[in-house]
């Protein structure tokens, strides 16, 4: 751990860029969960930028930039947690729109709670246990390396030039397509292939790595390879409706493919992250309690002999974060009874966010400890608190309860904004430990990003709905926002109450989620550097094939970097990479942003993107990606700095 003690921490210019950062990432990976239904940590990113910035002025240190950092991937990580849920809402119908004030009530306070809960965490996961934290340590690198000197920052800034120009040239101008993909009717049966083509997924894959990304690829693979083909063989071709210009005609291949997934065979991701949500917990189960102990002893030694303690290793009293625990549960208790009516509903409902809230906040910190944050399966533990919440509200309100599905929405939408926080920060945490920095001053950081990004992220909501709207809500267009894990949650809690959940096919995805779980700990069992997490594959078997492809090579590329650079400058290489990837997501996500508030204004006028009819065809987008991807290869084998 460095001695960085005399340093400052949080500044002016520290916490006003950090606010700062925190609302532009916030927006950017709103966009990047909605469209991918994945989002990656702005932690590395961050840190790039506020070096680079923080240079304009003649006093600038190591701590500095560990504190806009800590602010700005805290407001990245709370758009994850809302974009998961709370767009279920508008895709359910009990909202027509997003509101301001509760969307923003939610998610502050839902944030504040994961920043609360992992407080006494912070021992146990990062200074006791060995845990990795593998995106921590890679901060922790960039701003040392930073500080150094280095071109870090050009790698961040051409990729996001490249990431923009390439959403541009298909989003604005239609170019090429989004996407390239096709399907065939063989007998009774479909062959289906296809793949998106955004640099952004690219990225994806190659911070998450080849393992993960496999395992991504296999699950949409089986799904639409194996298991669409297979139902479309058992099922009758479906016809066109009469008030359709085809009528009584086959539908396509591609259409049949697509419905069968939305309406069966996705399902089977359902089932296989309600297991793998279990079975987080039940992993943790020990890490939990040796957690809680020791953070309260920390605490209670800390309160008896306050001037021992160093202030590296001094967190927020925990007699403010009581407080603020019970400040936090008011507001949300008030969200519960404005929408339920009903005082003997809402107090149970309180009661259960604030115990998942407290247990999946610790799962995810844990988890971000081995798998990093980006890795972090914030949807499987949602799945599972919204699944339990539906369950119990079905007791307390009955089945004809018509707020019932929203309301196990909306406790899971605190537990998801919290867990989501959590994994980030003890990220961050991990950076400041190794750095030096003092914990309680990047807490206070933390609470700050997070109310920082709750301000803008009801509005970049509103944009994207109107610009874009969500697939799987009424009158949704053919550009809607993928938005998968708030299409999963919205259906799980409408299954619970209305019964038209397909459960076979949740029952198989939870029979082929304990299969890999048995394969996963025999893989564990003979030490093998493969592994597989089911949620991994339980995602992979939920989102559309297409997202998976370009995922899988950027799995690839990180191998072939790793298998290129073993043995010499490998470190120094990866981080170039890393860096260059960040960029092309932080360009693409941006991008995606701004191209909405065109969208809105010409939707106004009945003018639709993109705004030429000119399309030179897909093969041109697969080049411009094929050389994307070259360009990312080269600059991870670059060994300068």
């Amino acid at each position: 751990m460095s001695n960085n003690n005399s340093l400052p921490e949080i500044t002016v210019k520290a916490f006003i860029l950090g606010v700062a950062l925190s609302m532009i990432l916030a927006a950017a990976n709103a966009y990047l969960g909605l469209y991918a239904g994945m989002t990656v940590s702005a932690s590395i990113p961050a840190a790039v930028l506020s070096m680079g910035i923080l240079r304009l002025f003649r006093k600038s240190n190591i701590l500095e930039n560990n504190i806009v950092q800590t602010a700005a991937s805290a407001g990245e990580s709370l758009a994850a947690g809302v974009i998961f849920t709370i767009p279920a809402l508008v895709i359910m119908g009990f909202w027509e729109d997003f509101s301001y004030f509760w969307t923003t009530i939610i998610a502050a306070f839902g944030g504040l709670l994961g920043v609360l809960f992992t407080i006494p965490l912070r021992r146990s996961l990062i200074v006791e246990a060995k845990l990795q934290f593998p995106e921590g340590i890679a901060t922790a690198e960039v701003l040392e390396t930073g500080q150094r000197g280095g071109k870090g920052i050009w790698h961040i800034a051409k990729a996001a030039i490249v990431g923009a120009l390439f959403k541009i040239g298909a989003g604005l101008f239609g170019f090429w397509p989004g996407a390239v993909e096709g399907a065939k009717q063989i007998g009774g049966s479909i062959a289906y292939f296809g793949s998106d083509l955004s640099p952004a997924l690219l990225s994806v894959g190659y911070i998450v790595g080849l393992n993960i990304a496999i395992l991504i690829f296999l699950g949409g693979a089986f799904n639409w390879l194996v298991a669409i083909p297979i139902c479309a063989l058992f099922n009758e071709w479906p016809v066109h409706a009469v008030d359709h210009e085809l009528a009584g005609q086959s539908i396509s291949a591609l259409e049949y493919a697509g419905t069968l997934w939305s309406t069966k065979t996705r399902y089977l991701g359902v089932g296989g992250m309600l297991v793998g949500g279990l079975w987080t917990i039940f992993q943790m189960r020990k890490s939990l309690l040796s957690g809680i102990t020791s953070g309260l002893a920390a605490y209670k030694n800390s309160a008896s002999s306050d001037m021992s303690i160093d202030n590296k290793e001094k967190d927020m009293p925990m007699k403010w974060v009581m407080i603020l625990i019970i400040a936090s549960a008011v507001p949300l208790f008030l969200v519960y009874q404005h929408f339920v009516q009903d005082i003997s509903v809402s107090i149970p409902m309180a009661v259960v966010m604030l115990a998942a809230g407290f247990i999946f906040s610790a799962v995810a910190g844990y988890m971000a400890g081995i798998v990093g944050s980006s890795n972090n399966p914030i949807s499987g533990v949602t799945i599972a608190t919204v699944t339990v919440s539906a369950l119990l509200l079905l007791l307390l309100m009955g089945k004809s309860a018509e707020n019932g599905p929203s309301a196990a929405i909306i406790i899971g939408s605190v537990v998801c904004c919290a867990a989501a926080i959590a994994g980030d920060n003890m990220q961050d945490l991990k950076t400041g430990y190794i750095l030096g920095a003092t914990p309680w001053k990047q807490q206070v950081m933390q609470i700050i990003g997070t109310l920082s990004g709750a301000i803008v992220i009801a509005p970049v909501l509103v944009l994207l709905f109107k610009a874009y709207g969500f697939s799987g809500q009424p009158g949704a267009g053919e550009n809607a926002l993928a938005a998968p894990q708030a299409n999963l949650m919205a259906s799980v809690a409408k299954g619970v109450f209305e019964g038209g959940l397909p459960w076979i096919y949740v029952y198989v995805g939870m029979g082929i989620a304990a299969s890999i779980i048995v394969l996963d700990v025999y893989l564990q069992k003979i030490g093998s550097s493969f592994r597989t997490p089911v949620l991994a594959v339980a995602i992979g078997i939920y989102l559309p094939f297409e997202l998976a492809v370009p995922i899988f090579i950027g799995g690839l590329i990180h191998h072939f970097v790793k298998k290129r650079n073993k043995g010499k400058e490998e470190e120094s290489n990866t981080q170039n990479g890393l860096l260059f990837a960040s960029g092309l997501i932080t360009g693409e996500a941006l991008m995606g942003i701004l191209l909405a508030i065109p969208i809105v204004i010409l939707a106004q006028k009945n003018i639709s993107l993109p705004l030429w009819d000119i399309s030179f065809g897909s093969i041109i987008g697969v080049v411009l990606l094929i050389g994307v991807a070259y360009w990312l290869y080269r600059t991870a084998l670059d060994k300068s700095e």
